[in-house]
C-alpha cells in the first residue's frame, strides 16, 4: 500500500465495513497533507504505533472501530484531540480519559485463557472451522428467509379507518386510541392507493414505544412554532418524550418525506437529539424524541422574563457545552458524503441535558416543515388528555420575544446565505462562531440602541478596532475568572474565524472540534 500510493494527499475509507487490524503499511504514506479517515469501520487490535511516524498535519480519525490497548503518544499522534478515539470502548489512555490499567488486567486474563485452550485444539482446527463455517452458512440461510417473511408480513399489516372517523382531524382520532393505527417496529412502506392509512416507525428499536400507550399518555403543550406544535408527554412507565407534530402533507409528497426523516433517524450521537419514532398520513405526521429536561442555550445565557432565579454559566460549563456542540456539528457535517447542513443552528435549537450536557435538535425540519401544505401557526390542538396549562420556565420550545431583538434568524446566518440557495457547512461554522460570541458576551445577537442597529460580529470588531480591554468583550460574570483569560481568549479566536466574511477562509467543524477538545 504505501509503496502503490507514496504519492496520495488525502485517504477516506470510513463507512465501508472493514475489518481485521490497522495495516502497518499505512505509515508509509507519507505524502498525505490533510486526512487520513478510517472511522466507522470494523477495525480491531490495537494501534500502530507506526502510524506516528505520518506527517504532523494530517488529522487521523479512527473513531467508531473495534480497537482496543493504549493509545500510542508519537508523532502525528500526540496533538490528536479525543474525538478522533471515541467509540473504541477498549481503547486507554490519553487524550481519553480512560486509564490503561484495568483494561490492561482484564486484556491479559482473557489473552491467557485463549492461548493456553488454543495450545490444547489445534490438532482439531481445520475441522472445527469447517463445521463452523457449514454452521454459518446455516444460520444465515434461516435469518434472510426471516427477513423476507418479516418484511413480507409488514406490507400485509395496515390498519384502515373505520369509515365513521374518515373525515375527522388529528385531535379527534387521538382519543380512539390504536383503532386508527398500524404500528411497525421498522421499516416503511410506500402509499396505498386507500390514503386512509396510518403508518407508525419506530427508528430507534432499543427503545420500547408502545403508539397506543403513548397515545393514552398525559401530554402537555410546550410550544408552537414554525417548525409544528411540540408537546412533553409523559408514558406509563415514567420515560418522557418529546412529540412534535407538522400538520398537513400530501400523498404525492411522502418519498421526500421518508427520505429526509431517514436521514434525520440515522444521526446518533451524545450530542445530538435523538429521534425514537416518527408517524405518517396524508393530514398528520408526528415525529417522537428524546425529551432533554434543561431547557435551551438562549436561556442558560440570558436567562427569561419572570424567571425567580438565574445563575449564569461558569466558564468550565460555557466551554464543556461549546465542546459538545462542536463535536456534534462536525459530526453531522462528517456522517455522509451527501454533507450534511443543519442550516439552523441557534441557542434555541441548542437543548441542555441532565448534566448540562449540549443536544443539537431540529436537524432537518427546515425541509420537512416545506412538506406542509398549510401554516400550523392558526392551528388548535384541543385533546382532552392535553392539559391548557402554561409551558414550564425551563420549557426548550417557548418562543421569546425581546425588545433588543429584531429578527433572531437572520443573526445566525451567514453573509452570502441570502445569495446563494445550495446550502454549504460554512453556513453551520458561521452560525456556530456567532453561538460562541454571544455564550462569551451574554450579549444578544442583534441589538438596537436608539437608531442604531449592530450585530454581535460588529461589537467585536468595534471593541478590537477601538483596542478596549478584554473585560469589555466578556459577560460580566466572568471577569472574576481571570486565571481562564488564555482559555476565553483562545476562543474568541475560533469564533471570530468562524464568522470570517469570505466562507473559504472558515475553519471545519473537525479543526475547530479538535481545538476546542484541546481547550477542554
Amino acid at each position: 500500500m504505501g509503496i502503490s500510493f507514496v504519492h496520495l494527499q488525502k485517504l477516506n475509507i470510513s463507512f465501508n465495513i472493514l475489518s481485521g487490524s490497522i495495516p502497518e503499511e499505512m505509515s508509509n504514506l507519507s505524502s498525505l497533507r490533510s486526512t487520513l479517515d478510517m472511522s466507522h469501520n470494523l477495525f480491531n487490535g490495537s494501534i500502530p504505533p507506526s502510524l506516528g511516524s505520518l506527517p504532523e498535519t494530517v488529522y487521523i480519525d479512527l473513531s467508531y472501530n473495534n480497537l482496543s490497548g493504549p493509545i500510542p503518544l508519537n508523532g502525528a499522534l500526540i496533538n490528536i484531540g479525543p474525538t478522533a478515539f471515541v467509540g473504541n470502548r477498549l481503547l486507554c489512555g490519553l487524550p481519553l480519559k480512560i486509564s490503561c490499567s484495568s483494561s490492561s488486567q482484564s486484556s491479559n486474563s482473557q489473552n491467557s485463557g485463549s492461548s493456553s485452550g488454543m495450545n490444547g485444539k489445534h490438532n482439531n482446527s481445520s475441522r472445527g472451522i469447517f463445521v463452523i463455517t457449514v454452521a454459518a452458512g446455516v444460520i444465515a440461510g434461516i435469518f434472510i428467509a426471516g427477513f423476507l417473511f418479516s418484511n413480507w408480513y409488514k406490507k400485509v399489516c395496515t390498519c384502515k379507518i373505520r369509515e365513521h372517523f374518515a373525515g375527522c382531524k388529528f385531535e379527534q382520532k387521538l382519543k380512539v386510541g390504536n383503532d386508527l393505527f398500524c404500528f411497525k417496529r421498522h421499516g416503511m412502506d410506500t402509499v396505498p392507493e386507500n390514503l386512509e392509512h396510518y403508518y407508525f416507525v419506530q427508528v430507534d428499536l432499543q427503545v420500547n414505544l408502545d403508539l397506543d400507550k403513548l397515545l393514552k399518555s398525559s401530554a402537555f403543550l410546550l410550544g408552537n412554532s414554525g417548525i409544528g406544535i411540540v408537546y412533553r408527554v409523559v408514558l406509563e412507565d415514567g420515560r418522557t418524550v418529546a412529540v412534535r407534530r407538522l400538520g398537513d402533507g400530501g400523498s404525492q409528497r411522502f418519498k421526500v418525506f421518508q427520505n429526509q426523516i431517514e436521514a434525520i433517524g440515522k444521526m446518533r450521537h451524545p450530542n445530538i437529539v435523538n429521534l425514537l419514532a416518527y408517524c405518517w398520513s396524508v393530514d398528520e405526521k408526528l415525529l417522537i424524541y428524546d425529551y432533554i429536561p434543561n431547557g435551551d442555550l438562549a436561556t442558560a445565557i440570558h436567562g427569561k422574563p419572570g424567571m425567580v432565579s438565574f445563575t449564569p454559566l461558569s466558564w468550565p460549563a460555557r466551554l464543556k457545552i461549546m465542546n459538545g456542540l462542536a463535536k456534534g456539528l462536525a459530526y453531522i457535517h462528517e456522517f455522509s458524503p451527501r454533507r450534511y447542513v443543519h442550516g439552523n443552528l441557534r441557542p434555541r435549537n441548542i437543548l441542555l441535558g441532565q448534566n448540562m450536557e449540549p443536544r443539537i435538535s431540529d436537524f432537518g425540519l427546515g425541509r420537512l416543515a416545506n412538506l406542509t401544505e398549510e401554516s400550523l401557526s392558526s392551528s388548535s390542538f384541543q385533546l382532552e388528555q392535553i392539559m391548557a396549562e402554561t409551558p414550564p420556565q425551563n420549557s426548550p420550545y417557548v418562543q421569546r420575544t425581546s425588545s433588543s431583538l429584531a429578527a433572531p434568524g437572520p443573526c445566525y446566518k451567514a453573509p452570502e446565505a441570502s445569495k446563494v440557495t445550495k446550502p454549504s457547512q460554512k453556513w453551520d461554522v458561521y452560525s456556530f462562531g456567532v453561538v460562541i460570541l454571544e455564550m462569551i458576551s451574554a450579549k444578544m445577537p442583534f441589538m438596537r440602541i436608539g437608531s442604531l442597529e449592530m450585530d454581535l460580529i460588529q461589537q467585536f470588531q468595534l471593541c478590537i478596532e477601538e483596542r478596549k480591554p478584554l473585560c469589555d468583550l466578556l459577560d460580566p460574570f466572568l471577569a472574576p475568572d481571570v486565571d481562564m483569560k488564555e482559555e476565553i481568549v483562545a476562543v474568541l479566536k475560533i469564533a471570530l474565524a468562524c464568522v470570517h466574511k469570505s466562507p473559504e477562509k472558515r475553519p471545519s467543524m473537525r479543526f475547530v472540534c479538535d481545538n476546542l477538545a484541546r481547550l477542554a
